[in-house]
């Protein structure tokens, strides 16, 4: 079904080709005509599916029947402030050019642009609920015309504790309005949100039926390794295969400090991403990194979610994450858009329990990759799961051994 078909404005069909928006995603599909009925929206799918234009493409559309009210008429709730610049991207995307404005309000940065755009009435306000609640007890916000509220991510917001902000910020806006709720996962924190946020709302979901489903279109392999020699297995595999766009996940910020130095040293465009870097150097790595001047980010898990950059080739499991949950999101960095890409894990023996947890909650067996010099001495690799996934000596699981299945 192409997105002519949906319902959406016939002024987007310049943009559509402009961004390579070719066919609707099943999430897209699905929510768009829901939004449009004028229905308030809980709306779930895997992560990379392509939500942030499944309710902004409707919003715009409803917005460009409209009359300018002269205040804030879409207000955007995000977690973090990539996310919200994210989503900003898209907003202008497809609204600038047709005479919707919208403007990102986050905390890291000067309170003044922020203020003039939202005492100004821009269109679609996209913000953090902590940054917002702060001008909105400054009066500087202005809600009396909002037509529509979506509440972005929201099982990452709950789980950042943000439910009190978000609260106060909901309990402050006119009575009538849309609301939508797009979220990675449906949580039993995420259900009361909506029951008491939401009037009737339409079910949307293109989540399989398992709890924990990784996305489809990756290769995976667990690389077994002994704790010391991660950064240079690591080295190893980037200098062994052709990787234009990696992302690189550790535990700590101080390892990725200590991570991304190492690579500066040899020689690598590197890009660094957590929470103790400034406001203008998430951008810039950001940015770096989007545009391909570098060509490996250093992240923790700040760049989990929200994180949307086209293209990513390979992420790459410098850690292992604590939970099944945030490896899926982890992942789910790269092979955005129905594309494909790999997810390499290099995996100690002090990892072994968070492996084995991913495992069983994926009732899947990642593919080992024993490399001869890096394979972990005499580490147990062996899954708890009854079926024991296959080996390779080869680099990357792709010969000499049956091809790693992109797991459903």
């Amino acid at each position: 079904m192409p997105f002519d078909a949906l319902g959406l404005s016939p002024k987007f069909a310049p943009l559509y080709k402009k961004h390579n928006f070719a066919q609707p995603t099943p999430i897209q599909a699905q929510a768009i005509p829901a939004v449009l009925s004028g229905r308030d929206v809980i709306a779930s799918a895997e992560t990379g599916s392509g939500k942030t234009a499944a309710f902004l493409l409707p919003i715009i559309t409803k917005l460009l029947e409209e009359k300018k009210t002269g205040g804030t008429r879409v207000l955007v709730l995000v977690p973090t402030r990539e996310l919200a610049l994210q989503v900003d991207s898209v907003a202008k995307q497809f609204g600038k050019p047709l005479g919707i404005s919208s403007f990102p309000v986050y905390g890291g940065v000067g309170y003044v642009p922020q203020e003039e755009a939202l005492k100004g009435g821009a269109d679609i306000i996209i913000a953090t609920p902590g940054r917002l609640l702060d001008h909105h007890q400054q009066h500087h916000t202005r809600f009396e015309k909002l037509s529509f509220l979506v509440l972005d991510e929201a099982d990452r917001m709950l789980d950042m504790g943000f439910y009190p902000d978000v609260r106060r910020i909901v309990t402050a806006l006119p009575k009538k309005r849309q609301t939508l709720l797009f979220s990675a996962t449906i949580s039993e924190g995420v259900a009361r949100l909506a029951q008491q946020h939401l009037t009737d709302p339409v079910r949307v979901s293109v989540q399989h039926e398992q709890p924990t489903v990784l996305p489809v279109g990756i290769t995976h392999a667990i690389y077994p390794v002994r704790q010391e020699r991660k950064t240079d297995l690591l080295l190893h595999l980037l200098a062994q295969a052709k990787m234009p766009s990696v992302l690189i996940f550790t535990r700590t910020k101080h390892r990725a400090e200590r991570l991304a130095r190492r690579l500066l040293q040899e020689g690598y465009g590197v890009g660094l991403l957590h929470g103790d870097r400034t406001q203008g150097q998430r951008v810039a790595a950001l940015e770096g990194f989007r545009r391909g001047k570098f060509q490996l980010l250093v992240a923790t898990d700040i760049a989990a979610r929200g994180l949307d950059v086209e293209k990513i080739s390979h992420v790459i499991n410098y850690d292992l994450p604590s939970t099944p949950e945030d490896y899926i999101h982890r992942v789910g960095r790269t092979a955005r858009m129905l594309a494909k890409g790999d997810a390499f894990s290099l995996v100690s023996l002090q990892e072994l329990g968070q492996l084995s947890d991913i495992e069983m909650a994926l009732g899947e067996a990642l593919p080992r990759v024993m490399l001869p010099d890096f394979d972990g001495g005499e580490i147990p690799f062996v899954s708890r799961l009854k079926k024991e996934p296959p080996k390779s000596t080869e680099p990357f699981g792709r010969a000499a051994r049956p091809r790693p299945r992109r797991l459903r």
